[in-house]
């Protein structure tokens, strides 16, 4: 189905940055195209991330419109006022599964109302993280944007073990004339496993930094010989790893990151790559208040001062 473009509504001042979405791209498109990459979002959420300084309803409008084409659809989250969480249907992942933007995503489809009610906690704090970066990066001029947070990104270390990340992130610093690219392995956690488990993913990103492609003597026949760690074929450089905590009292937060600082001393494998990957946690309100480029970071080894999450060392 072709989606007749949706004039834009002007923002109420200029945008603070030009890594502000761009209004000369129709606006359903963002809407599909985000809901295509984040899986899930509010309403409030996707004003955050595409239109920050339109009308809530600016953003209604075009949703509800998509809702009628039979692109996405939404689901009411309980003790919310109301509040809509909204994902593609099956025929909104169809229509963006080859946009060039989101080429090579899977599409990931909903299929009720019931089924988006059991994503919501986790997709949606996900969302909450990203919109600490997106709004950072906007007050200080660097480029990150609602494309740059792709949740739920697979790597393979065989056959039958593959290592799953709530997030990738992709952030360019801008400072003066230099720009740093850094990317991150996102961990979202809201308090729902036990802090064993938790610690535990660290070993994951350990043996996914150390992991090495199969023996040559074990190739596919016209398979070429690859040489350097796996991951290399989709970084230049190992992302470093950030918790997010959430879901707890600060105690019982500052206690699961104290046992993951307790992981990366331990563990033979995890304290070889804490010594090439910075590795840091913190607690999502403190990115709320504050934001992620301030000193709420907690190294996980190391000197225990906290720090901007770009200013985290191996």
């Amino acid at each position: 189905m072709t989606i007749a473009p949706h004039p834009p509504t002007p923002p109420d001042r200029p945008e603070p940055s030009v890594f502000t979405p761009s209004p000369r791209e129709p606006l359903p498109h963002q809407l599909l195209a985000a809901l295509a990459q984040h899986r899930m979002a509010t309403t409030g959420q996707l004003r955050l991330l595409l239109r920050p300084h339109a009308t809530r309803q600016a953003i209604s409008q075009p949703l509800n419109r998509l809702r009628t084409h039979g692109l996405l659809d939404y689901t009411v989250l309980p003790g919310s006022n109301r509040t809509r969480a909204w994902y593609l249907t099956p025929d909104g992942a169809r229509l963006t599964r080859n946009w060039p933007a989101l080429r090579g995503r899977p599409p990931y489809p909903i299929t009720s109302a019931t089924a988006a009610s059991l994503k919501t906690p986790h997709t949606l704090t996900a969302v909450r993280a990203h919109l600490t970066f997106v709004r950072d990066a906007r007050r200080r001029g660097d480029e990150h944007g609602h494309l740059d947070w792709t949740p739920e990104v697979s790597h393979p270390l065989s056959e039958r073990e593959r290592v799953i990340t709530d997030a990738v992130m992709h952030y360019t610093l801008n400072d003066g004339q230099q720009r740093r690219k850094l990317r991150a392995f996102i961990e979202i956690d809201r308090t729902t496993m036990s802090s064993e488990r938790l610690a535990a993913k660290l070993i994951d990103y350990a043996r996914l930094w150390s992991h090495q492609p199969q023996a040559a003597g074990r190739r596919r026949p016209g398979q070429p010989a690859e040489s350097g760690p796996l991951w290399q074929r989709w970084y230049p450089v190992y992302p470093r790893v950030l918790f997010i905590l959430t879901g707890a009292s600060p105690n019982r937060l500052a206690n699961r990151i104290k046992d993951l600082q307790d992981m990366t001393a331990q563990h033979p494998l995890v304290a070889a790559l804490a010594r090439d990957v910075p590795l840091g946690a913190a607690v999502l309100n403190d990115l709320e208040t504050h934001s992620p480029s301030q000193d709420v970071w907690v190294p996980l080894a190391g000197t225990p001062e906290r720090r901007p999450w770009h200013n985290l060392h191996p």
